[in-house]
């Protein structure tokens, strides 16, 4: 099958590797329909996630049709459509049962497929712990709208859910990019006051004014004024960081008001800095971290219902043999991009007649 591998810092390849066996009783065997890029495999491409493994296959957001269960696997079954957890947890461990799912103390817990063992930019994909990694996608919700679900929705609702939004809130969120934008959608269903938006990006917050009327769109350098104006505590209720650089960081305490819930869910390159004495008094609560992805009969109850779609999100479909180029363009931020599909059906026999070839792996 064919499968985009990470080789190590700044080395991504196209790979034949042999379709994936089930190992365990409660693996489960997926062939994938459609999978994503995720800034987060550019983290691992640019050598920022030292747990990642040489020699895996990348990709951690996908859905697909169940090919093979074992024994002891009781919620899905061969035929099942079902969207993939980017993380896996065995539901059983102290952090499961709090729902701290990316604590997960099994050696296959947390994030590990795309990271540590092989994930989903492939034909195939083995998943361990399949009864809570897999969730059966409503017949009335088609792949493109389940793609998101299990990586950068659920990370955007979580976000939502430590936040602790309540009715009438001022909320920003910073970065309108596809984890800001899944956030500010996963806010409106606590029914705040206002929701803003900021980027530096004025394509971006184009693209959240044209798809999203209810948010308001800000420029980052009018944050400050606009919601000391605006908000009458002064600041932003609930501060959700999604953009991930020094700026943003900075801007996401200076933005909120006293007493205010500041969540960072963004993924740093580097160290990040935070000026305790600048900030003293204003007695903040931050909530930091990877997502728990547990929500995800939640998240796509929701989209069947049509009150959560980031389908528009999706604004580019590459074949996966040309994962390469789609991963150019994503990293180059070009032509308008938010998120890539992969569409993975028949990748070896489409890449075996338009002459691409892949490295052979060995079993």
């Amino acid at each position: 099958m064919l499968a985009y591998t990470y080789f190590g810092k700044g080395d991504f390849r196209l790979v034949d590797k042999p379709v994936p066996q089930l190992a365990c009783d409660t693996d489960a065997l997926v062939r994938i329909t459609l999978g994503s890029i995720c800034t987060s495999d550019l983290h691992i491409l640019h050598g920022s996630v030292p747990r990642a493994v040489p020699g895996i296959t990348v990709g951690h957001e996908a859905v697909g049709v169940v090919e093979a269960v074992g024994e002891g696997v009781k919620t899905v079954k061969p035929g099942d459509r079902v969207s993939i957890n980017v993380e896996t947890f065995c539901g059983d461990c102290w952090f499961c049962r709090h729902g701290f799912v990316n604590n997960c103390t099994s050696p296959f817990g947390g994030w590990a497929l795309g990271c540590r063992i092989d994930g989903m930019q492939a034909e195939y994909v083995r998943v361990p712990f399949a009864d809570t990694g897999l969730t059966v996608i409503p017949p009335s919700v088609s792949d493109k709208q389940a793609l998101l679900a299990g990586d950068i929705l659920a990370t955007g609702y979580w976000a939502a859910k430590i936040s602790e939004i309540e009715r009438g809130d001022n909320v920003l969120i910073i970065g309108a990019g596809p984890t800001g934008i899944c956030s500010m959608l996963s806010a409106f269903l606590y029914a705040p006051d206002r929701v803003y938006i900021c980027d530096i990006d004025e394509a971006r917050l184009r693209f959240v004014a044209a798809h999203y009327p209810d948010a308001i769109p800000l420029r980052s350098e009018e944050v400050l004024h606009r919601l000391g104006a605006e908000c009458e505590r002064g600041g932003a209720d609930k501060v959700i960081e999604a953009a991930g650089t020094p700026a943003s960081f900075r801007l996401a305490w200076e933005a909120a008001r006293p007493n205010a819930v500041v969540s960072i869910v963004a993924m740093y390159d580097d160290p990040q800095t935070l000026p305790l004495p600048d900030m003293y008094g204003k007695n903040l609560t931050f909530k930091t971290g990877g997502v728990d992805g547990c929500d995800a009969s939640e998240i796509l109850r929701l989209i069947a219902a049509g009150q959560l779609d980031a389908s528009a999100l999706i604004t580019h479909t590459y074949p996966l043999r040309e994962a390469p180029a789609a991963y150019d363009l994503f990293a180059a931020h070009r032509d308008g991009v938010m998120k890539i599909a992969l569409d993975c059906r028949n990748a070896s026999a489409q890449a075996n007649e338009n002459g691409n070839t892949a490295i052979k792996m060995p079993i």
